[in-house]
């Protein structure tokens, strides 16, 4: 296993003309509207000209294709399995953003011999090349199925809202990450805020605290605004960015959006793509 975890750190080595942003979605816990902002940003990228992908990796509750409106009848168990090509999974959504369901994948990549290891790790290189942005969907809380994907990535969006528990659980996380992987990129983002300065008030709560005990800062990811049309578009079965386009949400959401595309500058140079970021995955699954 040991040479088998070599050989797929020299395959990563290897560089790309070009990388994907990978940016987890996550929450220290459920009903903060995770899945909603992770569909919800990542259509808010493609409209600023960025190819997007979205990965639904939340294994016990995947809904953001009840979000999207598009049904997949494969995922990423199917890759893994040899069973389909990257490509032949992939669904074409809303504004031509992509989508990839993530199924049990994660536990799936530990059991993979060397060939198919080395196979499934190049198949991502085509994604890093097609691709600004890979969107994850986590599911939320500090479990084991979660942190495989949160400590995957090089740029993690916490999500919290005012309520103390929320912000408490979102605390958790942070320091979780830190802990474990000191190097990524953490934004808190406040969902569900009154006005705007709800959002940046639980934000310097957490960051003093982060800076503290931790010994770090954090980074400011935004608001949205707590908005009605948000619950009516998960009934319509429809992103809000796209049924309520003028919204108080989207016009928040999409702030957000143009603030991570101003960060690109910065996170460049700490950008490893997807293909490092699978990599990563089977590292963690066989470490136990």
């Amino acid at each position: 296993m040991k040479d088998q975890a070599e050989s797929l750190r020299q395959l990563v080595r290897r560089r790309l003309p070009q990388t994907s942003r990978t940016i987890a979605i996550t929450s220290g816990k459920g009903g903060v509207g995770k899945t909603n902002i992770s569909v919800n940003l990542a259509l808010s990228l493609v409209r600023l000209n960025k190819k997007v992908a979205l990965l639904d990796a939340d294994l016990g509750l995947a809904n953001a294709d009840i979000v999207l409106g598009v049904y997949p009848n494969y995922n990423l168990t199917h890759v893994l399995q040899g069973e389909k090509e990257i490509k032949n999974i992939i669904l074409e959504g809303p504004l031509g953003l992509h989508v990839l369901a993530g199924g049990s994948g994660v536990y799936d990549l530990a059991n993979l011999g060397q060939w198919q290891l080395e196979r499934f790790i190049r198949s991502m290189e085509q994604l890093d090349q097609e691709y600004d942005f890979l969107i994850i969907d986590t599911g939320a809380g500090i479990h084991r199925s979660v942190l495989s994907f949160v400590l995957s990535v090089d740029e993690v969006i916490v999500v919290t809202t005012p309520e103390p528990t929320s912000i408490t659980d979102a605390y958790g996380m942070v320091k979780t990450i830190i802990q474990r992987t000191p190097e990524t990129n953490i934004r808190v983002l406040v969902n569900m805020a009154a006005i705007p300065r709800d959002g940046e008030i639980v934000f310097q709560k957490l960051n003093t605290v982060v800076k503290q005990f931790l010994n770090r800062n954090i980074l400011y990811g935004g608001y949205i605004l707590r908005d009605p049309n948000v619950a009516r578009s998960v009934l319509e079965q429809e992103p809000f960015v796209l049924a309520y386009p003028v919204s108080s949400a989207t016009r928040s959401i999409e702030r957000v959006a143009h603030t991570l595309i101003g960060d690109e500058v910065d996170t460049k140079s700490q950008q490893k793509g997807i293909r490092s970021f699978f990599s990563k995955m089977y590292n963690y699954t066989i470490r136990k």
